[in-house]
């Protein structure tokens, strides 16, 4: 069976998993402090051009999702996200089990709007009970989003404003980052997102690494005894070296960036099938996740022969799906999709 069904189907794209095999043997301190951590790290802080910039590494979104969320906020503190939000819907509680609510204003094709945000806020400061209730302490987005789409710079600038405003971070998940810069819809880089949030991560997981993603407080702004914090949370690693290694081979010769190209052009080549094929999309994705709509009866064929996502019941005759391209989706699958289309 041919599989589209997430980014990270396969293992570690062959230059990281290379990487992992020439330093398997070497005898190296653990938990992150390793030569090959602090290469990695100055290798992000260089592609951020934010050589203050504090990174650690932790093994997989949702624990760093979780870490970085509960590790920021007071005990008094939610996280406002979108309706649609990963963490708002697909991170099984994972937030709410640290003890931290989350907080939701509308999504639009999973964005967050800056003025529904602020109209958020001040709602609950308006509120003369607000004592009695969660306070919000930080702003959650994703990039791209859960359906794929993108914030603008000024998009994402406004957001930032409002968070200065109320004084409270700005976090933005970037576990499929390398698709949202590499997409042709795109003005925002890496160092405009460097300069403009409080705390990010960049994938690993989705974009070719076995496992890992890179958080990076932009503003000297990394919690206290952070490494306590996030062992505590049973979310360290001891051999850290396998997540430096990984993302030292990731940002060597622009290889992150390399990935997210290779995987827009599938999924531009694959767009183009299903649109030659008269299907429907449920919404225009820029990136490498494609949300296509077909009717019940053509998801029950295609999905007994192509591995894909359900995403949601538009009505009840549709269903909408998910298929998404990453380093190993190679011409050879699209046409294979193509004869089952």
């Amino acid at each position: 069976m041919i599989s589209f069904e997430s980014d990270y189907i396969a293992g570690a794209h062959p230059a990281v998993l290379k990487r992992l095999c020439d330093t398997n043997l070497e005898s190296l301190p653990g938990y992150g402090s390793d030569k090959y951590c602090e290469a990695a790290k100055e290798k992000i802080k260089k592609a951020c051009n934010l050589p203050d910039a504090q990174v650690e590494f932790i093994a997989g979104g949702t624990q760093t999702n979780a870490v970085v969320i509960s590790t920021m906020l007071k005990d008094y503190e939610g996280v406002v996200a979108a309706t649609t939000g990963h963490v708002s819907a697909h991170e099984a509680g994972a937030i709410e089990y640290t003890g931290h609510e989350v907080l939701t204003v509308p999504g639009h094709e999973g964005k967050m709007y800056a003025s529904e945000l602020k109209s958020f806020i001040e709602t609950f400061y308006g509120d003369e009970a607000h004592d009695h209730m969660v306070f919000p302490g930080m702003v959650y987005i994703s990039h791209p989003t859960e359906y794929g789409t993108l914030y603008s710079k000024k998009e994402l600038s406004d957001i930032a404003s409002v968070c200065r405003e109320y004084t409270i971070p700005l976090f933005l998940d970037g576990a499929r980052l390398a698709y949202g810069l590499m997409s042709k819809d795109t003005d925002l880089t890496l160092e405009d997102i460097a300069n403009i949030t409080d705390v990010f991560y960049i994938g690993g997981t989705k974009v070719g690494a076995l496992c890992g993603e890179a958080v990076v407080f932009t503003k000297g702004n990394r919690p206290a005894h952070f490494l306590t914090s996030v062992k505590k949370r049973g979310a360290l690693l001891a051999k850290g070296r396998l997540l430096g290694v990984q993302f030292d081979a990731l940002f060597t010769d622009d290889l992150y960036f390399e990935i997210g190209k290779h995987a827009i052009e599938m999924a531009e080549k694959l767009k183009g099938m299903f649109r030659d094929k008269g299907y429907e999309f449920f919404i225009e994705s820029p990136t490498n996740q494609q949300f296509v709509l077909l009717t019940d009866e053509q998801y029950d064929r295609i999905k007994k022969q192509v591995a894909i996502s359900f995403w949601e019941k538009p009505d009840s005759t549709h269903t909408v799906v998910r298929l998404a391209t990453g380093w190993s989706t190679s011409d050879e699958d699209l046409k294979e999709l193509g004869q089952y289309l």
